[in-house]
C-alpha cells in the first residue's frame, strides 16, 4: 500500500532522546515544539479533527478531485499516486467508517527547512517516553504549522489506517497522505510480535527479526512517529538483528550453489492475496533479458533458503527482484514447496 509523504516530509531512521520535564524547571528554546490534543486550544483541536474526517469523507467516495484541490501545491503537482492508491483502496474504503485518534500540532520556526525537525510531544521521563507521549522526525520539514491526524478505518473488508499531514494557511490543507494496513496476510501487529517472541525461542533469529519488523510497521501508522511501544519494540527487535542481512542501505552476500555471488539489496516480508511472502531484492547489470533475469531470481531464491533454512517456517513463498543500476527491476515468484 503506498503510503508516500510529500512537500519535502521524508522517513527518518528511528532516533530516540530521552528527556525529563519537571515542572517549574526553565526549558531552552526549542526552534520546533508540539502541542498534545490536551495542550493545544479547543478551537484548533477541532478544526484539525473537522478538516481530517472532511478528507476522510473525499477518500471514501472516491473524490480525488477535491482532495487535490486542498492540497498544498508541493502535492497537488504530485497527486497521481494518492490518486491510484485511493482508487486501488476502493472497494475496500467506500462507505467505510472512521474513528480519530486525538490529534498533534506540530511547530517549525525558522525562515528555511529544518534539516533534521524534532518534535517531542507530552510529558517524556528519565527513562524516555512514557504512555501518552509521542516523538515526530521529518528531515527538511519547511516552516510552518502543521497537524498530525490520524483515523482508523473500519474498511469494508479489511481494516487500515489513514493519516493526514494538514499544513496551516489561511485554512488547513493536506501535506502529507498515508494509507496503512493494520494486517498483513491476515494478521495483526500483535499475533507477528508474538511469532517473532516464538522463533527467538526456538534458535530461529533470522525470522524473528523479520517478523519484529513487520509488528512494529503494522503498529505504526506513520513511518515517522514514534511511541513508547513502538521504541520498546524497536529495542526488543535489536537482540535478534542479523548481521547478514542488508540494513541501512547496505548490501549483504549471497553465493548460489554454482559460486556466484549476489548483492542482496533488501529483504522484507509482503503479502500475496493472504499468502505471506518474503521480497529480496538483489543487484544486476541488466533486466533486458527477462529469460536470464528469471534464472537469476531463481538461483537467489534457492541460495536464500539454503542458506537459511529456517525461512520455510515462516513464510509460503518467495518473491525475488533483480534490480539495474536504473532503478528497473524484474520479479519472479516461487512457493516455497516449489523451491527445491
Amino acid at each position: 500500500m503506498n503510503t508516500r509523504m510529500t512537500a519535502g516530509l521524508r522517513v527518518l531512521k528511528l532516533c530516540r532522546y530521552c528527556f525529563l520535564t519537571i515542572p517549574l524547571l526553565i526549558q531552552p528554546v526549542l526552534a520546533e515544539t508540539c502541542f498534545t490534543s490536551d495542550d493545544m486550544d479547543a478551537a484548533t483541536r477541532s478544526a484539525i479533527q473537522a478538516t481530517a474526517t472532511k478528507f476522510f469523507d473525499m477518500v471514501a467516495r472516491g473524490d480525488s478531485a477535491s482532495l487535490k484541490q486542498n492540497s498544498i501545491p508541493g502535492v497537488a503537482s504530485d497527486f497521481g499516486w494518492i490518486e491510484g492508491t485511493i482508487k486501488d483502496n476502493q472497494s475496500n474504503l467506500a462507505g467505510a467508517h472512521a474513528t480519530p485518534r486525538a490529534p498533534f500540532l506540530l511547530k517549525a520556526e525558522g525562515t528555511a527547512p529544518v534539516p533534521k525537525a524534532e518534535f517531542l510531544c507530552g510529558v517524556f521521563g528519565a527513562g524516555g517516553q512514557t504512555q501518552n507521549s509521542a516523538e515526530f522526525i521529518i528531515p527538511n520539514l519547511p516552516p510552518g504549522t502543521y497537524g498530525i491526524a490520524i483515523l482508523d478505518v473500519s474498511g469494508q473488508k479489511l481494516p487500515v489506517t489513514l493519516a493526514f499531514v494538514l499544513q496551516q494557511g489561511t485554512d488547513w490543507k493536506m501535506g502529507g497522505f498515508f494509507l496503512r494496513d493494520t494486517q498483513a496476510g491476515g494478521h495483526d501487529s500483535a499475533w507477528f510480535l508474538d511469532r517473532a517472541r516464538a522463533f527467538k525461542a526456538k534458535g530461529q533469529t533470522h525470522n524473528a527479526w523479520l517478523y519484529f519488523i513487520e509488528g512494529r510497521e503494522l503498529a505504526m501508522p506513520v513511518p515517522f512517529m514514534y511511541t513508547q511501544a513502538t521504541d520498546k519494540l524497536y529495542d526488543e527487535a535489536q537482540s535478534v538483528k542479523p548481521t547478514d542481512f542488508p540494513m541501512n542501505g547496505g548490501t549483504a552476500d549471497l553465493t548460489s550453489p554454482d559460486g556466484k555471488t549476489y548483492k542482496l539489496t533488501a529483504l522484507f516480508p509482503t503479502t500475496v492475496g493472504q499468502e505471506l511472502h518474503l521480497i529480496v531484492k538483489f543487484q544486476t547489470a541488466s533486466v533486458a533479458n527477462t529469460g536470464d533475469t528469471f534464472q537469476e531470481c531463481m538461483a537467489v531464491m534457492k541460495a536464500l533458503v539454503l542458506k537459511f533454512p529456517e525461512l520455510r517456517d515462516a513464510f509460503d513463498g518467495i518473491v525475488a527482484r533483480a534490480v539495474e543500476p536504473s532503478g528497473k527491476d524484474y520479479g519472479a515468484l516461487m512457493h516455497m514447496k516449489d523451491l527445491k
